[in-house]
């Protein structure tokens, strides 16, 4: 047993806010994070590589494992189903290290209704306006006007959710959010239930103070 259990900590946010970046940064801040590596029925692309990049599974694989609850959160996008597997995040939250998802609303109340839901901290970051969201979206120009478009369209379906989150982050400042995402990690690490020698630790002081009685 670990003196810490780990943390399923759950980034979302609409396209542009700034998830990826301070997904990144937490990442590099502390490189025991473990990126949860999702299982999808879609082809593998050249270069992708089966457990690291994604699990592979065919369709039938993917259903079954859903039904028999050994995913964590599933959806069914584009034609291909993707989820996040339990197994291999309950091993690494067990030996004490903190797993880190990328999804959206509805997959962060799929993990807060797991099993591993109690061992879950959500995080929504918001933009500071929805011209900056705008704005951000075509300074990275790496979408057409129409998928611009489509973004912003759905970015406040995804907004309209903030209140199932744990916390909300206002992305204004992109350095001050990553010091305000940091100290929620570091005391959400010392909740009760994510550290399971306590329990040792007070059957122990109450041996010594009944020898003292």
């Amino acid at each position: 047993m670990t003196d810490r259990r780990g943390l399923l900590i759950i980034l979302s946010s609409p396209s542009g806010a700034g998830k990826s970046t301070l997904a990144k940064r937490l990442m590099a801040w502390d490189p025991s994070l473990e990126f949860s590596v999702s299982a999808t029925t879609r082809e593998p692309r050249p270069g992708e590589e089966h457990g690291r990049d994604y699990f592979f599974l065919n369709e039938k694989e993917f259903k079954q494992q859903a039904i028999d609850g050994e995913m964590l959160e599933h959806a069914h996008v584009f034609g291909n189903f993707y989820g996040s597997p339990a197994g291999p995040v309950k091993r690494t939250i067990d030996s004490g290290q903190d797993v880190l998802f990328d999804v959206d609303w509805q997959g962060e109340i799929q993990i807060r209704n797991s099993d591993l839901g109690k061992h879950a901290l959500s995080i929504f970051i918001l933009p500071p306006s929805i011209r900056e969201l705008r704005r951000r979206l075509e300074t990275r120009a790496q979408d057409s006007e129409d998928v611009i478009g489509k973004r912003m369209l759905k970015s406040w379906d995804e907004i309209s959710h903030w209140g199932y989150y744990d916390y909300v982050l206002i992305n204004d400042d992109l350095d001050e959010t990553e010091e305000r995402l940091k100290t929620i990690v570091k005391a959400e690490r010392m909740r009760r239930i994510q550290q399971p020698s306590l329990t040792q630790h007070v059957r122990t002081l109450q041996t010594e103070f009944e020898e003292q009685s």
